[in-house]
């Protein structure tokens, strides 16, 4: 895991040899050797990070813990030494890795995945003990998802956090007939039973606005304050009882004339739902998201502020996508040949990018003096009234534990002796 704490870039995408640990060419055969290991199982890998989870919600009061599932999509087009890759759509070829992702109810901080799962060409891997089932389509998976979460037994009762492609009457009837919490982002055509009579979503939202009912999301005693794609701004939330009352759909088989895959109408109870609209609002007022969510979160459990400020922290697990791709560990580069390799690689990558994620949410005067020196290792440049980001906090982690693994077999004066003498105009003779 100390090899992988650093951030990459395309042309360095292995890992970290650190100084006393071996030769670079040692470090990647034996990095190779444990990651195509058979006898090393995903579940192993990811245990550590679970118990972080459970240490987490255990150390807070609080009777809820936000579970954050999204996908995410790596592209190896050009990789053509992966034999499983697989096409999701036309120009995506690749895995496709699912997450459920905890997240503290309070400061929406990541605590760690509670699963992964990588779609392969040929099924599922899943760092779940004895596997996962590869359904028809990836949202059908999640029944699974949250049961497996709930048999590990958290500290807190689990909220589900899903995204808008999850909004469908049938599963909300089955999650509540297992008796599990969620919270959906709805469709914005969807039509419902609001006062007794039948309405669009769009109208009760405008009801609600008009009525002057969005109250600000307190977070830790003041407003809740998030960072989402459109800016920073203060999370406002309102509510209104509602019922799905149409029957649920699914596939028939076939298609209509219009070529349109054919539905069959499933009846059922009409589940009753509270619909939470949630917007961020910036500093001048403007509306800078918008997000009309369905819950069962019981109302004298949690208030709609609450439900808003949750789903608000929902951006956090496409901040910790882009920390394993992109702007961190770049796994877009990986070389690894078969997904297994590449889902134990990602388990380890992943408890490296927690531990700056743990180190960015702590409030301790330590943890902010040792922030501004990471930053200041890595040699990036933070945007005005921005303290440090993980990608900086990464680099800067992997340059701390090479100096400290090299003042563990170097004498660091010697060391600045030899560079001043070899490199004279990077290491000048200080006065005195």
């Amino acid at each position: 895991m100390s090899e992988h704490a650093h951030a990459v870039n395309a042309a360095v995408t292995g890992i970290s040899a650190l100084p006393g640990a071996a030769g670079p060419l040692a470090a990647a055969r034996a990095m190779t050797r444990f990651l195509n290991h058979d006898e090393v199982p995903f579940h192993a890998l990811i245990e550590p990070a679970q118990d972080a989870v459970r240490e987490a919600l255990a150390a807070r009061p609080g009777r809820f813990a936000p579970i954050v599932h999204d996908w995410c999509m790596f592209n190896f087009g050009s990789h053509d030494s992966k034999g499983d890759r697989r096409r999701s759509h036309a120009a995506d070829v690749g895995y496709e890795l699912g997450s459920a992702l905890a997240v503290d109810a309070d400061d929406g901080r990541p605590l760690g995945p509670m699963e992964f799962r990588l779609r392969i060409a040929g099924g599922v891997l899943s760092t779940r003990p004895g596997g996962a089932e590869d359904p028809p389509g990836r949202v059908d998976e999640l029944g699974d998802v949250m049961a497996a979460a709930e048999s590990r037994r958290p500290p807190r009762r689990p909220v589900h956090v899903v995204d808008r492609e999850a909004d469908s009457v049938g599963r909300y009837r089955e999650w509540q007939a297992a008796g599990r919490l969620f919270l959906v982002r709805a469709d914005a055509s969807r039509v419902l039973l609001h006062g007794g009579r039948e309405r669009k979503l769009d109208d009760v939202v405008a009801d609600l606005g008009a009525a002057g009912a969005f109250v600000d999301a307190a977070d830790a005693g003041g407003p809740a304050i998030v960072t989402i794609a459109a800016g920073v701004g203060r999370v406002k939330a309102a509510e209104a009882a509602v019922v799905l009352h149409r029957p649920a759909k699914r596939t028939a088989g076939g298609k209509t004339a219009g070529g349109h895959k054919r539905k069959q109408e499933v009846p059922g109870p009409p589940p009753p739902l509270r619909m939470v609209v949630t917007r961020v609002v910036g500093d001048l007022g403007t509306v800078l998201a918008e997000w009309r969510l369905l819950a069962n979160v019981p109302a004298e459990e949690a208030d709609a502020a609450t439900i808003g400020r949750w789903y608000a922290r929902r951006w956090e697990v496409e901040t910790y996508h882009r920390l394993l791709k992109t702007s961190g560990m770049n796994a877009e580069a990986w070389r690894q040949q078969e997904g297994e390799a590449f889902l134990r690689r990602l388990c380890i990558a992943s408890t490296a990018c927690l531990t700056v994620w743990h180190l960015r949410r702590d409030e301790s005067a330590e943890a902010a003096r040792l922030r501004k020196t990471l930053v200041r290792l890595s040699g990036r440049r933070m945007r005005r009234g921005v303290e440090s980001t993980a990608p900086a906090l990464l680099a800067g982690l992997e340059r701390l534990l090479a100096i400290d693994d090299l003042m563990r077999t170097e004498d660091l004066a010697e060391v600045l002796a030899l560079a001043r003498r070899a490199l004279p105009r990077l290491f000048p003779q200080r006065p005195g």
